[in-house]
């Protein structure tokens, strides 16, 4: 079996850097070098502030960094010297072009798989660990056929990773399971065993699942796909209970208990967000297309639909018990990251929302406990968020530092992350700085057991999926929310 001692992983973002920390610490006798052309995040690996926030990550990095785990720019010297590569780099829905806005762009993928090609000597493996479309591996095997030497040999593997941020580490020590597709020929099956050999220093033989590439490929995105499904599910319920009486938490206990449902991924909230829902569920609908599956694509963009509806209907909901206008009002925004305990915005339905209500003139004053500044101004002033008005972000949104801060003054508190801090806030004394009626939009049920206490205290109440009796009685125009539900909210005229 082949002997691995040399790790290189080009790509230094929230699959790499995570995931060879973790092999490093449970592999101290394979040396692993972490590489990306970024000179600064690069930078932050090698600080005391890691470039992104993971719960224990830090300890893991520092229980190994410059021991047997390193961070560094030099990419072709770590690719030159590892006996196996893992390819951890960004996969984008293309923005342009044939399949645009639905399939990846493979470029940094074929970029890497060309350095490699150019660099390398011996024998390697190499480990696609990007979410990539099924045959990708196909593609990366073909460059290096082309610009093969005698000197080379090369077996190339899947090996999807299913971590989900905010319980990365978690999820790595203690895997569901690992899944490795290759070649079925003896040289793939010679590297399938030589990556198993590795995961199975802390994992169980039987969580390791061995398949063939393209089984792996595809299996990834349906994992997710069939994730974001189970959120679009319920998000659609929440719609029907608001307009029955029916509370989407108790329909959720009630069909999770099913053994054969399950209670995971039935929590109803303003839309799924991060790095790999949309962008696995779209590309699962640019792979059925292409393949001339259209039954099955529009099946999967339905998934894609509703998260869109539901980003709208919280939307249209906010501006509808404003009195039908936010322009001019001031709305604290608690939360800018895509779900708790991660500093990751892509994606994320706060975006969004802040879009709809930016779209109607609202001023917008942002708090999140881990999303730095400089990442909302860039989220938010996107081309396709701030419209054709790209100094609208300087004139309505504010990031503040502090909760309190944030919700001085204002009409409305719309929370749109369930970070734990957000229950324990001082409420009595955010009511007493807000102008009245003062509103609470929970977007992520976290104040469930508070609704009563708020109340009593003097916030008009709002929630997704349960219609709350207010004890202050008032009057949404409903014609007004339902033209609002057809489509986002419309652009405000320069004036």
């Amino acid at each position: 079996m082949v002997q691995i001692k040399r790790i290189c992983c080009i790509g230094a973002g929230y699959v790499g850097g995570p995931t060879c920390s973790v092999i490093a610490q449970m592999c101290p006798e394979i040396t692993v070098t972490v590489v990306d052309v970024n000179e600064d995040r690069i930078k932050a690996w090698n600080s005391d502030s890691l470039p992104i926030f993971e719960p224990g990550l830090q300890e893991v990095v520092e229980s190994c960094r410059s021991v047997n785990l390193f961070f560094s720019t030099d990419v072709d010297d770590a690719i030159k010297e590892a006996d196996l590569v893992f390819i951890s780099v960004n996969t984008p829905t293309k923005t342009f072009g044939i399949g645009k806005g639905r399939a990846a762009d493979l470029k940094y993928i074929e970029a890497c798989a060309r350095r490699i090609a150019d660099v390398s000597n011996g024998c390697k493996i190499v480990v696609e660990k990007s979410t990539v479309p099924v045959r990708a591996a196909e593609s990366i095997r073909r460059i290096f056929n082309a610009n093969t030497r005698s000197s080379l040999n090369f077996q190339v593997l899947s090996n999807p990773e299913f971590l989900a941020e905010g319980t990365a580490i978690s999820d790595l020590k203690n895997p569901d399971r690992v899944l490795i597709g290759g070649d079925e020929t003896p040289e793939g099956q010679r590297a399938i065993e030589a990556l198993r050999s590795i995961y199975e220093h802390w994992v169980p033989k039987t969580k390791i699942i061995t398949t063939n590439t393209w089984s792996s490929e595809l299996s990834k995105l349906a994992a997710n796909a069939f994730l974001a499904q189970r959120i679009s599910s319920i998000n659609s319920i929440s719609a029907l209970c608001e307009v029955t009486g029916a509370d989407v938490e108790e329909v959720a206990h009630a069909i999770g208990t099913d053994r054969r449902i399950g209670s995971n991924f039935l929590k109803a909230s303003v839309g799924f967000g991060g790095s790999c829902f949309q962008k696995d569920v779209l590309n699962l609908v640019y792979l059925c297309e292409a393949l001339n599956l259209p039954e099955v694509a529009r099946y999967w963009q339905q998934v894609i639909e509703i998260n869109d509806y539901q980003r709208r209907r919280f939307s249209s909901r906010i501006i509808g018990c404003l009195f039908n206008t936010v322009t001019d009002k001031k709305i604290a925004l608690l939360g800018f990251a895509f779900k708790k305990n991660t500093g990751d915005t892509r994606e994320s339905s706060s975006i969004y929302i802040s879009k709809y209500l930016m779209d109607e003139g609202a001023r917008l004053h942002v708090y999140d406990p881990k999303v730095k500044k400089e990442q909302i101004i860039q989220d938010l002033s996107h081309p396709t968020i701030s419209e054709d008005d790209p100094d609208r972000v300087s004139r309505l949104v504010t990031i503040s530092t502090d909760p309190y801060e944030a919700c001085e003054n204002a009409h409305a508190i719309v929370i749109c992350t369930e970070w734990d801090m957000f229950k324990e806030l001082d409420y009595e004394r955010i009511c007493k700085a807000m102008l009245k009626p003062a509103f609470i939009f929970d977007g992520r049920r976290i104040l469930d057991s508070l609704y009563d206490k708020l109340q009593n205290m003097g916030f008009q109440v709002e929630t997704i999926g349960k219609r709350i009796s207010q004890k202050i009685p008032f009057t949404v125009n409903n014609d007004i929310a339902k033209v609002d539900l057809q489509a986002p909210p419309t652009k405000k005229s320069k004036s």
